[in-house]
């Protein structure tokens, strides 16, 4: 978890601080100022429609971390341009901008899903807060810019780039299970190995089994199976597998159908005894 904790709250300010930034900056592009401050707002919204569909196909963490790391190269490349280069000064950072967009836009769902229930209200409270630290440091980034228009873009480019290669580190979410205790956030991505790294589109859920409270009383573990190249892949969580720590949890009693009567007082208008049930 302090890990997790770390990566995500690293992620979260490179991604704010350099969104930020860029917002800033980019009126200081260009020829025209108001129309490069409209095209730095433009180009967001094809990027959240894009990420909307990209984030739920293809997972979180690759898509997050991909548009990071080409983002941040399309700030750095900015210095490779010839003094009089505006136009394409302005194309790559309108890129760059939209790209930015995109990973701050999937880090807010990502956090949420990497926290464990019983503490995602404080850890996304605080990964937030650490990354909005950047709102005191990008103005002195910008100011940067009155000596070297590009310095600013270069010294972004390389903090989103950090950024996008540690958050490989991130186990994926989609298709898997959440953590609900500290103990499952714990374990969740635990087993986490390079060749996780490299692993993009994650595996498709075909076989999930659903419940209700009406089929409880039949059917007492509710499961999550992945079936990829015909080989049935595990989902329980770290307290349902036979685990050292599922053994220390043999207290937790699993859900079950129960049926309560409560005899109470006669009904004045009709004389007759009510029931009152729980399931």
């Amino acid at each position: 978890m302090r890990m997790k904790t770390f990566l995500i709250t690293l992620n979260w300010f490179a991604n704010e601080t350099v969104y930020l930034g860029l917002s800033y900056y980019g009126p200081s592009l260009g020829t025209n100022p108001p129309l490069s401050f409209f095209l730095s707002s433009l180009v967001e919204l094809p990027s959240y429609a894009l990420c909307w569909y990209v984030m739920d196909r293809f997972g979180r963490r690759w898509p997050m971390c991909l548009l990071m790391i080409l983002g941040g190269i399309s700030c750095v490349i900015t210095v490779l341009l010839p003094e009089d280069a505006e136009m394409e000064t302005l194309i790559l950072y309108l890129i760059s901008k939209s790209m930015i967009c995109g990973s701050f836009l999937i880090i807010y769902p990502f956090a949420g899903e990497l926290y464990p229930t019983q503490a995602r209200g404080v850890g996304i409270g605080f990964s937030s807060y650490v990354g909005g630290l950047g709102l005191i440091i990008i103005p002195f980034i910008t100011y940067l810019g009155k000596e070297n228009l590009r310095l600013p873009l270069f010294i972004m480019g390389l903090l989103v780039i950090g950024g996008g290669f540690t958050g490989l580190r991130l186990p994926e979410t989609l298709h898997t299970r959440l953590p609900q205790t500290l103990e499952e956030g714990e374990e969740a991505g635990k087993d986490w190995t390079i060749h996780d790294c490299f692993q993009c589109v994650p595996l498709v859920v075909t076989d999930s089994s659903t419940g209700s409270y009406e089929s409880l009383a039949m059917k007492e573990d509710i499961e999550m199976n992945q079936t990829t190249n015909n080989k049935r892949i595990d989902e329980r969580t770290p307290l349902d597998q036979e685990t050292p720590l599922a053994k220390r949890r043999q207290t937790m009693k699993k859900l079950s159908r129960q049926q309560s009567v409560m005899n109470t007082q006669k009904s004045a208008e009709f004389g007759s005894m009510q029931l009152t049930y729980w399931f």
